[in-house]
Parts: structure tokens; C-alpha cells; sequence
């Protein structure tokens, strides 16, 4: 589990310096399991219109497990009018890694459903249903190192 680990955030790390056009964190928690996550992400510029590409990778702790997810999410981006807020709804598939203690470890596929809002110095706070082996639902918060795109 840590050499996965350690392999994606390198993985992460490189293709946001290499192709990406913003990179930053996130924490939050998780229902369904009951978990505190921490995370990396990195976004695209718009692949049409105002849809971006942004995965991300979540490890989730508590309950007993540890989960891991890579997620392959798009996102549209919605600017609010006159203001530095932008809304954004996306979704996409996640390969999932649950290491439940003393039990071994499953892997399955996901699906996540999002909604969010960002600032563009960076602050941005997000809600993500999942489906199938993804955990049932997220609340996070995040910052992006050098500012969102706001949808612009």
C-alpha cells in the first residue's frame, strides 16, 4: 500500500508540473465509511468550453480501514457574474483501494457525482456523492497553489 502510494503522489506530482494548469490539496470527511481524508489534485485548462479535466487522489483514514481512491473527475465551471466565485458540477469514475485492518485488501470501481465552489485566489470547498465502491459521500475544502481559473 505505501509503494502505491508513494507511486501515485510521484504520478500526481509530475503530470501537474508537466501538463496541468493548477495543482493543490484537500482534506475533509467522509460518510459511509465514517473517515478524515487528505488528498492531492491537479486541473487542466478547459478541454471545451469551461470543462476541465481534475483527478485527484484521496486516502481516507478511520473505521477501522484505510481507502484510497484515484479519481478521474470533470468538472464545468460556471463564473457567478461580477464576483470572484465560480460554481462547478462533474463527475467521473475512481478506482478504489480499501485496506480494511486485519482483513486484507479490496480494490472495485467507483463512480463520483460533484459540486463545488472556488475562489479565485484558491479557496474552494466541494460535495461528492459516491456510487458503487466509492465512499457514499465526501465533504471537503482545498486550496489551489497559485490560484483557480474561476471558470475563466
Amino acid at each position: 500500500m505505501r509503494t502505491f502510494f508513494f507511486a501515485t503522489v510521484l504520478m500526481i506530482t509530475t503530470a501537474a508540473s508537466a501538463a496541468a494548469q493548477s495543482a493543490g490539496v484537500r482534506t475533509g470527511v467522509s460518510g459511509s465509511p465514517d473517515q478524515f481524508y487528505v488528498g492531492l489534485h491537479f486541473e487542466t485548462e478547459p478541454l471545451i468550453e469551461q470543462v476541465r479535466f481534475k483527478p485527484n487522489f484521496e486516502v481516507g483514514f478511520g473505521s477501522g480501514q484505510t481507502v484510497a481512491a484515484i479519481n478521474l473527475e470533470f468538472v464545468g465551471k460556471v463564473p457567478i457574474k461580477g464576483q470572484p466565485w465560480a460554481f462547478y458540477l462533474g463527475g467521473g469514475p475512481a478506482l478504489v483501494i480499501d485496506n480494511v485492518n486485519n482483513a486484507g485488501t479490496a480494490t472495485g470501481g467507483g463512480f463520483n457525482i460533484l459540486l463545488g465552489v472556488e475562489h479565485t485566489k484558491g479557496l474552494f470547498t466541494e460535495l461528492k456523492v459516491g456510487l458503487a465502491d466509492s465512499p457514499g459521500v465526501k465533504f471537503g475544502i482545498g486550496y489551489v497553489f497559485g490560484g483557480s481559473s474561476g471558470g475563466r
